[in-house]
């Protein structure tokens, strides 16, 4: 018997499967909290408690597969290590006229005589003495590259001849030999955008120390536990890669999580036409599976606010989930999210002494609006601190603290929330407080935890509305399923092209007649989502019911729903994509294909596309295999692109032809 190892990283918990490979069972699966100082002890965590059920020996394990955030969440906060930008053949006097510098990621950009035009001609050589010039200055000061050509979409020369003198170079001044990184643009797109592919190498560069330490890691901690499988890396089309070839590209595991979660919803439900619904502890993921397959973004993902050109899941993401904040405003409305917390429950049964805090705020009936939430501290402290700060957190590594105390023991309250938010927004500070999964706890449909906080919690927070706890949790609960119910319905109508305003007043309205709280409105509507819902995450079965009950369509929440994302780790294939552009020259006595490794002219098309068809999918097959594929196949599809000349006239005009090839294998488990 043959096992997979699937591992997935989410924003509260650190999930770990084990599947038979030949049936897709689940055997085992197990939880850890997510460490996000440092994903490597929640990741570790999660297999030592996974193998350690008994279910499978390590020797067993033919295949390990991790969905990590790491990418994304760095992408997010900046993080990233120091990288040189190599543009070659740009206008730096346009770039900056139009601001495009702002969307580099790097301040430090290098612009290089050189380029290709349109149709894949070198517009002047590589400036090769420049570059070698700007290489020798950061050696030392940056720890990868990247490199991207104007048309370099066309006509990939210049980039790699930029990456051949960049390795050799850092090779040379290395200790060990080894060169620095080195990315180029037009191996991660070739669609043609100059400034979104710069800027996409450019992130790429930055993640690469990040993601090699993670994986590192990982294996150390699989080579500890006795597993020696090869490890795989999801990507954010729902594919696997070996991790060797991940570390290179990284930036393509953005949105890893929500395609291991459409994947692991496919693979759970058995339905290839559903929205999947994810409901996580920090967020809320919705996307749709077509055909079996995730649907994907045409535009590239868009991380932060940064723009790719990375094909990943087609994701909506809302900041609502099972730990986030539920608080009251100064008018008593009801709010949920974004922000996350540490849940009362989880927080008293890492700290006992926090439910007598919580039951005499309880009881003492006040109504200051930050009672019932503590601060704890979560990281190491750096050197950007100022003394008031640091004082801060050196009074929360004895334990978490009531926010009222806190901020009653400076003259001004609102500067020492100041100081609390600055230490929150560095990931020194977490704050606690009642969410969605205490109210879950105080109604004792959810028993992980320690329920007499979460009760004691929503007694705080009912007073303060003169209802019951009960009550208020029940309230809590219907809120967060529509708010599902309004993010699955943005959903649907975005991917139709219409966007879906909630403050405008009568869309409001109309949701609400569909939703029963029409009171005595004369005007009764209601939604019917013709696609069934697919629920998954550890609170779906809370919140998804009324979620289907609302747009009247079949809600199918499987088995093992609460670790589909670990499970589609491991159920994805490898898959590789490379597009062929056949397109005629000026003239028109020749047609140039823009392959992988550069251009060659042909007489005719058909002659193009049977050059194309005879020899590229040899090099791609050989590329999946790289990437960790067995058994491939390698599929092409063709799109010639015409146009109307007149209308009327019928008569088309030959624009181009592009060819798509696939190649799509399952993992090959050789050691």
């Amino acid at each position: 018997m043959t096992i997979a190892l699937g591992i997935d990283t989410g924003g509260t918990y650190t999930d770990a499967v084990l599947v038979r490979e030949d049936t897709g069972e689940v055997l085992h699966s197990a939880k850890a909290l997510t460490t996000r100082w440092d994903l490597a002890i929640g990741i570790g965590e999660a297999i030592s408690a996974v193998l350690g059920s008994g279910t499978a020996s390590p020797s067993d394990v033919s295949l390990v597969a991790l969905s990590t955030t790491l990418a994304t969440n760095a992408i997010v906060e900046g993080q990233g290590s120091p990288v040189c930008l190599v543009l070659i053949g740009y206008d730096r006097d346009l770039m900056r006229e139009f601001g495009f510098e702002g969307a580099l990621v790097t301040p430090d950009v290098v612009y290089v005589r050189g380029g290709h035009n349109a149709v894949g001609d070198e517009v002047e050589p590589l400036d090769e003495e420049a570059l070698r010039e700007a290489v020798a200055s950061r050696i030392g000061r940056v720890a990868a590259f990247a490199v991207s050509g104007y048309f370099a979409a066309r006509n990939p020369t210049h980039e790699l001849r930029a990456r051949a003198i960049i390795e050799g170079m850092t090779a040379r001044a290395s200790e060990d030999g080894r060169p620095l990184p080195v990315t180029c643009g037009h191996e991660l797109s070739v669609r043609l955008n100059a400034v979104r592919r710069a800027t996409t190498a450019a992130l790429n560069a930055r993640l690469i120390p990040l993601l090699q330490d993670l994986i590192a890691t990982v294996q150390r901690t699989l080579a500890e536990h006795g597993v020696s499988a090869p490890l795989m890396v999801v990507k954010g089309d729902g594919s696997l890669v070996r991790a060797e070839w991940a570390m290179r590209r990284p930036v393509e595991t953005i949105l890893s999580g929500p395609a291991a979660s459409a994947v692991g919803a496919w693979h759970l439900a058995g339905r290839q036409d559903v929205w999947v619904v994810d409901v996580g502890g920090t967020t809320t993921d919705i996307a749709a599976l077509r055909g079996g397959r995730p649907h994907l973004n045409p535009e590239g993902a868009r991380v932060g606010q940064w723009q790719t050109m990375v094909e990943a899941v087609d994701v909506r993401t809302t900041g609502l989930g099972g730990d986030s904040l539920v608080r009251l405003d100064g008018e008593r409305r009801l709010h949920i999210g974004p922000g996350r917390v540490v849940p009362l429950c989880l927080l008293a049964s890492q700290h006992p002494e926090v439910l007598a805090e919580l039951e005499r705020d309880a009881a003492a009936d006040r109504e200051e609006p930050w009672v019932g939430q503590f601060a704890l501290a979560h990281g190491r402290a750096g050197n950007a601190l100022s003394d008031e700060e640091a004082s801060l957190l050196r009074s929360l590594e004895r334990g978490p603290r009531p926010l009222t105390a806190l901020l009653r023991e400076g003259a001004y309250p609102l500067v020492a929330l100041r100081r609390l938010e600055r230490l929150e927004a560095m990931r020194l500070v977490m704050r606690a407080g009642f969410t969605p999964t205490d109210a879950l706890h105080a109604l004792g449909r959810f028993r992980r935890w320690d329920g007499r906080a979460s009760l004691a919690g929503a007694r705080i927070l009912a007073a303060r509305l003169g209802c019951s706890p009960e009550a208020f949790c029940e309230r809590v609960v219907a809120e967060v399923s529509e708010r599902v119910a309004r993010e699955l319905v943005a959903k649907v109508m975005g991917d139709e092209g219409i966007a879906v305003d909630w403050t405008a007043p009568a869309v409001d309205a109309l949701f609400a007649r569909a939703a029963g709280n029409d009171g005595d409105s004369s005007l009764g509507c209601r939604l019917y989502l013709r696609e069934p819902v697919v629920g998954i995450g550890a609170p779906a079965e809370a919140y998804m019911p009324r979620v289907a009950e609302l747009l009247h369509t079949d809600l199918i929440i499987p088995r093992h729903a609460d670790v589909a994302n670990a499970v589609g780790a491991v159920a994805g294939g490898v898959v590789q994509r490379w597009r062929v552009m056949v397109q005629p020259l000026p003239g028109g006595e020749a047609f140039r294909a823009h392959l992988p490794d550069g251009v060659r002219d042909f007489p005719t098309v058909e002659d193009a596309v049977a050059y194309a068809e005879r020899t590229v999918p040899a090099v791609l097959e050989a590329a999946v295999r790289r990437a960790g594929a067995a058994h491939v196949e390698v599929h092409v599809a063709r799109e010639d692109r015409v146009a109307v000349a007149q209308a009327g006239w019928g008569q088309e005009i030959y624009l181009c032809t592009e060819l798509t090839f696939t190649a799509a294998g399952r993992p090959s488990p050789a050691r």
